[in-house]
């Protein structure tokens, strides 16, 4: 009956899945298309514990792609502001289908591990639009959630075999989250090659890209009557 997977929409009237090589001069340019962290972030908004970890199977493009530019006074590190120019994607649909898995490094957490209770309340989250707010990459792009079937409606995408975008930002691997030695303890960068096929990225797994090993970080312990109290000490 329960298969811990969800389908989802989200759309709004802008969104900037930045590049970080366009962030070194100030102004920031959005991807074409969604990156895997920016939908693992939508999916950790409308439901997130520490128990599992959320991936992202695929998304479908549902309108054109098009930007926008727009004139911007962000403030400098040392007081005052400067101007600069950030280009948005304009009027974006996304389907999203996506499915989580138990997070194996929280061994504190094994008593949370019960898929329909999770599956159940992801998908009551995505009915009430997420329980904490929804970006499309950046604060500045407000958008909004709801329940939908993958396949349905019909995508701008839909009819063009293929389309590449060459190397891109994949995602993070946060010290929590680690598969393997390389990622216990640190930041890993993942990087991937993404190719839209009848409008339908499918994402490769984070183990499966190119790795960037960044800085040692530590990772917080979930202890029991401190950081939560077990089910049997409330009144049901």
């Amino acid at each position: 009956m329960y298969n811990n997977s969800v389908e989802l929409t989200v759309y709004g009237d802008y969104a900037l899945f930045s590049d970080p090589i366009t962030r070194v001069g100030g102004e920031k340019w959005s991807y074409q298309i969604p990156t895997y962290e920016a939908l693992k972030g939508i999916l950790s908004s409308v439901y997130w514990k520490p128990t599992f970890i959320w991936y992202i199977d695929a998304v479908r493009v549902m309108k054109p792609i098009q930007t926008e530019v727009k004139g911007i006074r962000p403030i400098k590190y040392h007081g005052g502001n400067d101007l600069s120019y950030y280009t948005y994607l304009k009027d974006v649909e996304y389907h999203i289908k996506a499915h989580f898995e138990w997070n194996h490094n929280r061994r504190e957490l094994e008593q949370d591990r019960n898929v329909a209770k999770h599956e159940e309340i992801a998908k009551r989250m995505i009915k009430k639009g997420g329980r904490r707010d929804i970006f499309l990459g950046a604060r500045e792009c407000q958008a909004y959630v709801e329940p939908c079937c993958f396949d349905e409606g019909k995508g701008f995408y839909d009819d063009i075999s293929e389309l590449a975008f060459g190397p891109m930002f994949h995602g993070f691997t946060y010290a929590d989250e680690a598969y393997d030695e390389k990622t216990a303890g640190r930041l890993t960068q993942n990087f991937w090659k993404p190719i839209m096929k009848n409008g339908v990225i499918e994402f490769c797994r984070p183990e499966d890209c190119e790795h960037r090993y960044l800085h040692e970080t530590k990772v917080k312990v979930f202890e029991n009557k401190k950081n939560f109290q077990p089910v049997s000490e409330f009144d049901v």
